[in-house]
């Protein structure tokens, strides 16, 4: 007997209501740990434009406080032939709070960091080889109100498969073996050797307790992006 299943993900699931950036630990826990290694290598490296300056914009999405994340859920089996054992085999967690996301660390010994569930849209299906970085706001340049004073994490969709230039569109860059997100007024602008890995599509930003209500009834008044 065939049976068809329309999801086939694991959750194990991470909130980041801290919004702190992360890495996965040694040993697989999903435990959220301060990124510190890797941001402080770059803290002499600037290249390109950030968002905002000379006419570059990143592609920004602001969730709002009424968003709710997707939520991936495990599949305990297919019915009928389900075990009991098979039934309780599987976990759940806490959705994540309105107007954030939570990560998957199911596959700790896979290539991948973790798992992220991003809402359906033309600019997610259009992707011909997603890959999700998370990346703090202020190296990207993006801003957020004042009262925010620690990092917070942004989604960065990029496609893999867009390697080719594009003027003050933000690209993902390797410049002597380290990872660079910029973008550039003209090709010539780009470091030399540096190549092009992909070109991002889509940041999404969380919304947190801090920030004022994005969605007021009133366009004048809403904030954000």
């Amino acid at each position: 007997m065939s049976f068809s299943l329309c999801f086939l993900l694991a959750f194990i699931t991470l909130h980041v209501s801290s919004c702190d950036a992360w890495v996965m630990p040694a040993g697989g826990k999903s435990t959220a740990t301060r990124h510190t290694a890797s941001t402080s290598s770059h803290l002499g490296m600037a290249v390109g434009n950030k968002h905002g300056e000379n006419a570059c914009f990143l592609p920004l999405e602001q969730l709002d406080q009424d968003y709710y994340a997707p939520r991936i859920v495990q599949i305990a089996g297919a019915y009928p032939g389900l075990t009991r054992q098979e039934y309780e085999a599987v976990t759940s967690e806490e959705a994540p709070e309105p107007g954030q996301w939570t990560y998957d660390f199911s596959d700790p010994d896979g290539p991948q960091m973790g798992t992220v569930a991003l809402p359906g849209s033309n600019v997610v299906a259009m992707c011909q080889d997603p890959v999700v970085i998370i990346a703090e706001h202020d190296f990207l340049g993006v801003p957020l109100p004042s009262a925010i004073t620690e990092p917070v994490d942004l989604i960065v969709l990029v496609d893999r498969a867009a390697k080719s230039f594009a003027e003050r569109r933000f690209l993902v860059l390797e410049i002597r073996g380290e990872i660079s997100i910029a973008a550039f007024e003209a090709k010539a602008d780009v470091p030399e050797g540096a190549s092009i890995l992909g070109q991002v599509v889509l940041v999404q930003i969380p919304w947190l307790s801090c920030m004022k209500p994005t969605k007021s009834g009133f366009m004048e008044a809403d904030e954000y992006f």
